[in-house]
């Protein structure tokens, strides 16, 4: 069932998603050539306390961590380490939610580590501008399959890959919640949206193919061919007068 959230609900997932929205401003300026993923988590821990709201992710379901922190090849779930640490050229996606009041907000962003590549650039350039497409089809009248396909197009037609085994989802009092939003799809298709539904869009794009393997961890989501990943990801209102982005600070 996907639930409907009121005026009142939307506005206490705003405030949520402006606490997420802040994280990503304040957590930038660390992301350096040298640094360890480990050290990030560690600023999202102190974030959190400040704050004073609950992580989004540590706990949920088992995983370790605040932050899912994915390095080149890891789409999705990377998890922190002392280990790991970002290279200059590299590019890093950061996953990151909390709850406030009782309702969540949930935002992703991959970021350069210092002077990447200009492919890396095309593959992060092309995710955002999935994203956006996507959310400018989140618009009442329309229905999920026009989200898909305006991420797919965008994706595809910039030469690169929608993964397709991890997608969007609903969100609200939980932080999954029907409907699950995939980045590929046929516009026309699938539930029709109203107002006062709230959707993570998230695309998750590869340079090289779609397929994805998770690793030992149970947790981190790899390519299968080693091809690097990007990852962008906002929290969004359908109203009344079209979409409204939530996770913004």
């Amino acid at each position: 069932m996907i639930l409907i959230k009121s005026p009142q609900e939307i506005e206490a997932m705003r405030r949520a998603g402006a606490v997420v929205g802040r994280f990503f401003e304040e957590v930038k300026p660390l992301i350096r050539p040298g640094t360890a993923t480990w050290a990030l988590e560690e600023f999202a821990d102190r974030f959190i306390q400040r704050w004073g709201v609950k992580s989004a992710f540590k706990g949920y379901m088992g995983y370790p961590a605040h932050l899912c922190t994915s390095l080149n090849e890891e789409v999705v779930h990377g998890i922190p380490s002392k280990e790991r640490i970002a290279r200059e050229g590299d590019i890093l996606s950061i996953d990151f939610g909390v709850a406030l009041d009782g309702y969540y907000g949930d935002a992703a962003k991959t970021f350069a580590v210092g002077t990447v590549d200009p492919a890396s650039l095309r593959l992060m350039e092309a995710t955002e501008r999935s994203l956006y497409a996507g959310i400018e089809a989140a618009r009442p009248g329309n229905r999920l399959g026009d989200i898909s396909e305006a991420v797919q197009s965008v994706v595809e037609g910039a030469g690169f890959s929608v993964v397709r085994d991890f997608v969007g989802h609903g969100i609200g009092r939980s932080m999954h919640e029907e409907p699950q939003v995939p980045n590929f799809g046929t516009r026309g298709t699938g539930p029709r949206l109203h107002p006062g539904m709230t959707l993570a869009i998230e695309p998750m794009v590869n340079a090289g193919g779609w397929a994805v393997k998770v690793l030992k961890d149970g947790w981190t989501v790899v390519t299968r061919d080693s091809g690097w990943s990007a990852h962008f990801e906002h929290t969004v209102a359908i109203t009344e007068n079209g979409f409204r982005i939530l996770s913004l600070p």
